[in-house]
């Protein structure tokens, strides 16, 4: 079996601050690897960075906003300044406003899919060489969601627009990189237990949980285990894959 351990590798995670990119940082961190850490938060970012520290590993913080394309090329090119290399990019970084389809506007519509879609591609772009330069050790692991591939439960329109197109970008990048031996796979979790949907009613969350045959919403650790699954050299002849982590409510 191959190795687990990240050790001397170096991951980029985006929306790390809270939620399931809170728990992707600390799993790669686990690992080994030393993990750079993205949000727009700072304070959330600290707090990640010290419990990865705490646990003896290393972290780097640079506030980010994924809608700005120099914000996204200050934080790659900042993270192999300081580490010397990239070999792992997360683009787990999203927004999700719960607008009904008739109410969503024009400006809305445009930030869900600008931080969505074009921040992930921007970043990917902006990692490929790097990328390309680490090899059979690259990895690029897109965040996508069950609403990119059924529409969801209860999802809003541009949020699941914007993970369907993540479902291609995956497909197409995992066939450019390929040849360079990097993989490329996308996790689709159904809906999560997260800050977002904490302050959902009781009675909401109950019948989002009901209509998962596994009875319960998914755990940010859970799919935090998938990405770091698809880091490590376990997985290194997975690409182009969507790896599931949905409780069996959407089967293919």
């Amino acid at each position: 079996m191959e190795s687990q351990s990240l050790h001397e590798r170096v991951a980029i995670v985006t929306g790390a601050g809270r939620g399931i990119g809170r728990h992707i940082a600390l799993g790669l961190a686990a690992m080994g690897a030393r993990v750079a850490l993205a949000a727009r938060s700072e304070p959330e970012l600290r707090a990640v960075q010290a419990a990865i520290e705490a646990a003896g590993g290393q972290a780097a913080v640079t506030p980010t906003d994924l809608a700005r394309k120099a914000d996204i090329v200050r934080l790659v090119e900042g993270t192999v300044e300081q580490f010397g290399a990239l070999h792992i990019l997360v683009n787990n970084a999203g927004v999700c406003p719960l607008t009904p389809l008739e109410e969503i506007s024009e400006e809305e519509w445009d930030q869900v899919l600008t931080v969505n879609l074009k921040g992930t591609f921007l970043a990917s772009q902006a990692a490929l060489p790097h990328l390309r330069r680490a090899g059979r050790q690259g990895r690029l692991i897109i965040l996508g969601s069950l609403a990119g591939q059924s529409g969801g439960m209860k999802a809003p329109a541009h949020y699941a627009a914007s993970k369907a197109g993540l479902l291609g970008l995956t497909k197409l990048l995992a066939q450019r990189l390929a040849p360079d031996g990097v993989t490329v796979n996308c996790v689709s979790p159904a809906t999560t237990e997260s800050d977002l949907t904490a302050v959902w009613t009781p009675e909401f969350r109950a019948s989002l949980a009901a209509r998962i045959p596994l009875g319960r919403l998914c755990r940010p650790e859970e799919v935090a285990a998938a990405v770091c699954y698809l880091a490590s050299d376990s997985a290194a002849f997975i690409t182009g894959a969507t790896l599931d982590v949905n409780g069996g409510v959407y089967l293919r």
